[in-house]
């Protein structure tokens, strides 16, 4: 089985959602003078590759660690949606037709839809946050259609720069279709132009207490065939 890294490293200073405190790492131990090496660290929920549950936007929703392990293992199709333009919205057609070409017949057996939209490649860059985003018609479809999503950005929705444009959605409205049905969504990967077009992804986070979200090592595996689960 080949396996697939697919996690921003946690580390001092790493780019982070404009607003949130800076993730700090800070050594309060060492070998030289305390026999023991520890390291203080500090970041949010939302802090580099992570998971978002529904606790995130809705008041009832659950929370991350409401959810069993295997509740972070999905039969995934990974989307090919190559995006120039900044901030370029993701409609339900657009999903739609990348399916149809990249994926047909294999939407009635997946569990999540990863979009490779190539924005990866502006992590670390101010261009990172004018990332393109899942109008909330589309975000309500994958939901309805009952998919989780993972993507290569820091959110399904527009993140606010003083380059947003001015018929951009306000709030959270992907969020809230995902989240507000009980879906998944993990966000910040990394390394998805590797992947084959059918994979299973494990998104393990954090247990954190009543927690909106956690940290998540994301692995995807290439199983070598071309049926998911239970086919």
């Amino acid at each position: 089985m080949t396996t697939y890294d697919l996690t921003r490293p946690l580390a001092d200073g790493m780019p982070g959602y404009p607003g949130d405190p800076p993730v700090e790492l800070r050594e309060y131990a060492s070998v030289d003078a305390d026999g023991f090496r520890a390291t203080e660290l500090r970041l949010t929920t939302h802090s580099g590759t992570h998971v978002d549950a529904p606790a995130h936007t809705e008041p009832d929703g659950r929370s991350i660690d409401a959810f069993p392990p295997d509740a972070f293992r999905f039969d995934a199709v990974v989307l090919t949606l190559p995006v120039d333009a900044p901030r370029e919205p993701i409609t339900r057609d657009t999903l739609r037709d990348a399916l149809d070409e990249a994926a047909p017949g294999l939407a009635d057996a997946a569990e999540m839809l990863v979009l490779d939209t190539g924005w990866a490649d502006h992590w670390g860059a101010d261009r990172y946050h004018d990332h393109p985003y899942l109008t909330g018609d589309a975000a309500g479809w994958l939901a309805a259609a009952g998919f989780h999503v993972g993507l290569d950005a820091p959110s399904v929705d527009p993140t606010p720069t003083d380059r947003a444009r001015p018929d951009e959605p306000a709030g959270l409205p992907a969020h809230h279709a995902l989240l507000g049905a009980g879906r998944l969504v993990v966000e910040n990967l990394a390394g998805l132009s590797a992947l084959p077009d059918r994979v299973r992804l494990v998104a393990y986070p954090l247990p954190v207490a009543d927690g909106d979200a956690a940290p998540a090592r994301v692995v995807a595996e290439d199983t070598g065939g071309p049926e998911f689960r239970g086919e």
